[in-house]
């Protein structure tokens, strides 16, 4: 990821239980937006994103499996930043704090016995467990119980630098819509960086539509560390969803409520209008990426397969 950004997951598989959260932790002063596509969407806190809203930083960002039950991990990240002082100051002692946490979460509740679903110790111990560094990918965090069309679904990260810029993406990626050719096993974002996905295995595969009942959503956060207003960190969000598009077939379903996030810690200077257009196109080629990584990285959860398994 961005340099000061800290990333934590914290989920429990097995015992019957698929499902997780994944917080992404901002350094101080750091800028925020939101686009959400999709029908079907889970959110917590995004209108606060918008630009012509009062708070313009962010101090964390909560995704989680849960279906909207799952929203209640944000509060143990609010508790988890309070106690440190970190937040939208509301008072003149050091405590006086409202951290700012957008949230979504993704639909995951089929691959838990009812009933299990992530609470607010998710999100603290998310929180307890966040570091910079490379970001564990597949089933971990809010992918933990995530599926992509016949597949089972993860986290996936990808960046791309543009000059001395970073732009850098995390999912949790749980789409209706496949990652993969169900015929050749070609994964859809390897259109966008050749070589960096294995080739099509080139064999009919055996794999079974979604259930047609079945709810997803693909959620995330697209960070850079230039300087951006928060109306370019959400024009950043709404070009993340092209890649979106690029890697997953199809994206934005009624029955999807994808939600990206852009966060931006200023360490670089803000780019010109130039720029800033190819920041932009830098943030849809690392969600492309990023599906492709999630689901490359997956791990086989009862009878949904990975795609290392489905395609071997």
């Amino acid at each position: 990821m961005i340099g000061g950004v800290r990333v934590g997951h914290h989920h429990r598989i097995g015992d019957g239980w698929a499902t997780g959260t994944t917080v992404v932790l901002f350094p101080e002063g750091t800028v925020g937006g939101v686009d959400q596509r999709g029908g079907a969407p889970g959110t917590r806190e995004t209108d606060l994103l918008a630009p012509e809203n009062l708070v313009e930083r962010v101090d964390a960002v909560c995704l989680s499996g849960g279906s909207a039950y799952g929203l209640a991990a944000a509060d143990g990240v609010m508790r988890w930043l309070g106690e440190r002082g970190q937040g939208f100051r509301v008072g003149a002692e050091p405590h006086e704090v409202v951290p700012i946490v957008p949230a979504a979460v993704l639909f995951d509740l089929p691959r838990s016995d009812w009933g299990n679903r992530p609470d607010a110790a998710f999100g603290y111990l998310a929180c307890e467990a966040a570091a910079e560094g490379p970001v564990e990918q597949g089933s971990v965090g809010a992918g933990a119980g995530a599926r992509t069309g016949s597949l089972k679904g993860g986290v996936g990260t990808a960046s791309v630098r543009v000059g001395e810029i970073t732009v850098a993406a995390l999912l949790a990626v749980n789409a209706r819509g496949e990652a993969a050719d169900p015929m050749t096993g070609e994964l859809y974002a390897a259109s966008v960086a050749p070589g960096e996905f294995p080739e099509a295995p080139g064999r009919p595969g055996a794999l079974s539509a979604p259930a047609a009942s079945d709810l997803n959503t693909v959620i995330g956060v697209i960070a850079t560390d230039a300087a951006l207003t928060k109306a370019q960190c959400r024009r950043l969000a709404i070009s993340g969803h092209d890649g979106l598009a690029r890697a997953l077939r199809p994206a934005h379903s009624l029955f999807d409520g994808d939600t990206l996030f852009a966060a931006a810690t200023g360490v670089r200077p803000a780019p010109d209008a130039a720029g800033f257009d190819g920041l932009c196109a830098a943030a849809a080629d690392a969600v492309a990426r990023a599906v492709g990584h999630g689901v490359l990285a997956a791990s086989t959860v009862g009878d949904l397969r990975a795609y290392r398994d489905a395609w071997p």
